[in-house]
């Protein structure tokens, strides 16, 4: 009897099995099986796309293409204004040369651009008076820098002949708008930019005029500015950029170690031996710093000269490997 209701127990869980089977769709279990095998190649792009964000480079290859390392530290970001300028003679150091006697000039010995020694001989002029030839000489050492007389031109004692100057020392004059008034004094720093391939020159404001000019609502800032190897030319335009105020910020990095992938901006990290983009969030920064948000911490050494050559071989690798 026992052996009868085992039989019967077993014939019921057969029909039941058979059912559910009958019940499944065909290709159920094969559609759950491809759904697993659709995730795993997702993943892998992902693991793929982190991978092409770095490459190995070695110490001595980093040395080779002039990748400097640097740690990520505090910076001080300053604020700056930017002011358009003109270079002058140093009007201290300049003097107009006036005939003592009015006559006919008879020599010129100089002419402007020429340089002179303090008592050399730039003209000779026969008196009206006397009807006797009379030196005008240079009165300090310097450069003439005008000439009004001509050989046999008639010359009075009301305008000066020559003027020469001192152009060892010029004055750089520049326009502070209105609304910037309030921000300059004397005694500011400021880096001047000649647009002639040299580095900027440092000098700092001497004289801030207390009148303005009304056609322009601007007022004059001056700077006096050493001049001993004649790079700064009178007439010429410059730029100067007057540090105002800084602000110490936790994280930043210099400009030059910024570069774009896609669009995202990117820092380049040393991670063992490999370089590795990462993406930074960006907050404020002036002409050398950026201040950093997100992305990075204290102390990880990042790429910050010709980080583009570190681009360049993330770019080779995605390349390789498509």
């Amino acid at each position: 009897m026992k052996t009868k209701s085992i039989a019967v127990a077993i014939g019921a869980l057969a029909i039941l099995v058979g059912g559910y089977w009958t019940l499944i769709p065909p290709g159920a279990t094969r559609s759950a099986a491809s759904q697993t095998k659709k995730e795993t190649p997702g993943a892998q792009n992902e693991k793929d796309a982190h991978a092409s964000e770095r490459t190995v480079m070695s110490d001595a290859k980093l040395a080779a293409a002039n990748i400097v390392l640097e740690p990520v530290k505090p910076a001080v970001l300053s604020d700056t204004l930017v002011l358009n300028g003109i270079i002058r003679p140093n009007q201290e150091r300049l003097v107009q040369v006036t005939p003592r006697f009015a006559g006919v000039v008879r020599q010129v010995q100089k002419r402007i651009g020429d340089r002179v020694r303090r008592d050399e001989l730039l003209a000779r002029i026969e008196s009206n008076q006397s009807l006797t030839a009379y030196e005008l000489k240079a009165p300090i050492d310097g450069t003439v820098i005008d000439r009004q007389v001509a050989l046999g031109e008639y010359v009075s004692e009301q305008k000066p002949a020559f003027i020469v100057a001192d152009l060892s020392s010029v004055w750089i004059d520049f326009a502070v708008h209105l609304k910037d008034l309030a921000r300059v004094r004397v005694g500011d720093v400021l880096e001047i930019d000649a647009s002639d391939g040299n580095p900027e020159i440092t000098a700092k404001i001497s004289y801030l005029s207390p009148i303005g000019l009304a056609d322009t609502q601007s007022a004059l800032a001056r700077a006096v500015v050493p001049n001993n190897e004649s790079r700064l030319r009178p007439g010429l335009f410059v730029r100067g950029t007057v540090t105002l105020t800084g602000r110490k910020v936790p994280i930043a990095v210099k400009l030059s170690a910024l570069q774009t992938i896609g669009a995202k901006t990117v820092v380049f990290v040393r991670e063992g031996e490999a370089m590795e983009a990462r993406a930074v969030k960006l907050g404020e920064q002036d002409r050398e710093f950026a201040e950093v948000l997100d992305g990075l911490q204290p102390g990880d050494m990042y790429a910050t000269e010709n980080s583009f050559v570190v681009k360049a071989e993330i770019g080779k690798g995605e390349a390789d490997h498509d």
